[in-house]
């Protein structure tokens, strides 16, 4: 490809294995950027942002540790450090113009990353951009590293930062249901088993049992992230570390863990961490199990609150929008709805992330973009919508006190409260009476003198009972 003459002074010619392209000369991203932005329009979402820094931060570990075991000059070591530090800082998010989906198991990733890097360290260096004798992608951004190494790397420390805000909104749901658990303490309302009629219990249980399970996603979500600590940089192509010293082997990892802050490991076999994602699997795994508690609380949420005339009408929801075009005052659960598409969607992921995983033949998995794709969507989505189920939905949802205690009243629960008395059948006699003709069982059994006053009281007792 040719650049038209009066155009010479907006473009820049580079050239790779392929032949020559035009690059725009103001562009960071070098000409193998720019043929996987050609060859790869397909979600039309760049590459998502904390990706992004973490390869910077690979690079920047990178570029140090060569430094450090004399495999890099100085002077070019510290312009890439420099130009990591200005990716990190949120410069360049422009020039990141690689779809999230590509082919190539992140190749065209990492050498965006390497071009943007290599040509602000160029101009660090004095030099026009495009002048790869300064500073080169490949030799000396990408010294000692293959695609293969940082690409899964930066996925693991990915995955790592963006787990936490994941699991600080969720603690932030626990409390919002717990609080709420609180405030409902005094409330006893009819609990329910395949949707019908059974026994008693609080209003606060029905919160609580939500805030033990979330707490117990917690706890997986944070032991399948423990095995994301154990990076494969280092290894290279393959895992064999080839091209790169003992010496950078030994080193690269304490760097990036100086660099990330926080306490990363050499996988014990590179190879096996090069080709096997088992450990994306497991998290996604814990991502999907919260996802799916949500979606059967937000379920709950729409039946306890359907109505209000015709429906459970227990639970009053906080409004949020109109719902109907057409029906004026209606009011639709619309934050669990959107609860529950998100757990779809978590769930859609993590078939994805296990195909994905899955399909990796040989000694690399080219299949990581669409992992790293949906298991970042999958904790951004998850993150936002705790915040807004918790904000928006959890925290201002009332009772309405008087029906949840008439609905008690009208059930037959005492019928389970009194067959160990007066045995199962005569319990059943009893509730089914009770449902015919509309009279409350302890009517029916003071009247028939099964019980004293006082035995039927003891045994109705709500909160032995619950």
């Amino acid at each position: 490809m040719t650049v038209p003459q009066d155009n010479d002074k907006l473009y820049r010619v580079e050239s790779d294995s392929i032949g020559e392209i035009p690059v725009p000369a103001h562009a960071y991203y070098g000409v193998q950027s720019l043929r996987a932005s050609h060859n790869f329009p397909i979600t039309m979402h760049p590459m998502h942002p904390v990706l992004i820094a973490n390869l910077a931060r690979v690079k920047k570990a990178a570029a140090r540790t060569n430094v450090a075991v004399g495999e890099l000059e100085p002077e070019i070591g510290r312009a890439i450090v420099a130009a990591c530090d200005e990716i990190l800082n949120d410069q360049f998010r422009h020039e990141f113009i690689v779809d999230a989906i590509q082919g190539g198991a992140g190749t065209s990733a990492n050498m965006n990353v390497n071009e943007v890097i290599a040509n602000r360290a160029i101009e660090i260096l004095g030099g026009e951009k495009g002048d790869y004798s300064i500073v080169h992608p490949n030799d000396h951004v990408n010294r000692s590293q293959s695609t293969n190494d940082v690409f899964p790397t930066a996925g693991r420390l990915a995955t790592i930062e963006m787990l936490n805000p994941f699991i600080e909104a969720l603690q932030h749901l626990i409390e919002v249901q717990e609080r709420k658990a609180a405030e409902f303490h005094d409330i006893f309302k009819m609990g329910r088993t395949e949707m019908q009629d059974a026994v008693p219990m609080r209003m606060s249980q029905a919160f609580l049992a939500v805030a033990s399970a979330l707490t117990r996603d917690i706890f997986k979500t944070r032991e399948a992230e423990q095995s994301l600590y154990y990076v494969n940089l280092g290894g290279t192509a393959i895992g064999t570390g080839m091209n790169a010293s003992p010496a950078y082997r030994a080193l690269i990892v304490p760097e990036l863990s100086r660099v990330c802050g926080i306490e990363l490991k050499q996988a014990p076999n590179l190879i096996d961490a090069t080709q096997n994602l088992d450990d994306f699997i497991d998290a996604s795994a814990a991502i999907k199990s919260c996802a799916v508690t949500l979606n059967k609380w937000a379920s709950d949420l729409r039946i306890l609150s359907s109505g209000p005339a015709t429906g459970f009408n227990e639970l009053n929801l906080p409004g949020v929008q109109n719902g109907s075009s057409i029906m004026p005052g209606k009011v639709n659960p619309v934050i669990p709805e959107a609860v529950s598409q998100v757990a779809f969607n978590c769930i859609g992921n993590d078939l994805t992330i296990t195909l994905a995983a899955a399909n990796g033949q040989l000694e690399l998995n080219a299949f990581e973009p669409v992992l790293f794709y949906k298991i970042f969507e999958t904790i951004d989505t998850m993150t936002n919508i705790i915040s807004i189920f918790a904000n928006q939905c959890i925290a201002g949802i009332t009772v309405n006190r008087k029906h949840v205690r008439e609905q008690l009243e009208k059930s037959t629960y005492l019928a389970t409260a009194i067959s160990p008395v007066l045995g199962y059948s005569v319990s059943a006699d009893l509730a089914k009476k009770s449902l015919r003709t509309q009279t409350p069982m302890s009517k029916l059994i003071l009247e028939q003198g099964l019980l004293s006053a006082k035995e039927l009281k003891e045994l109705a007792d709500l909160d032995k009972l619950c």
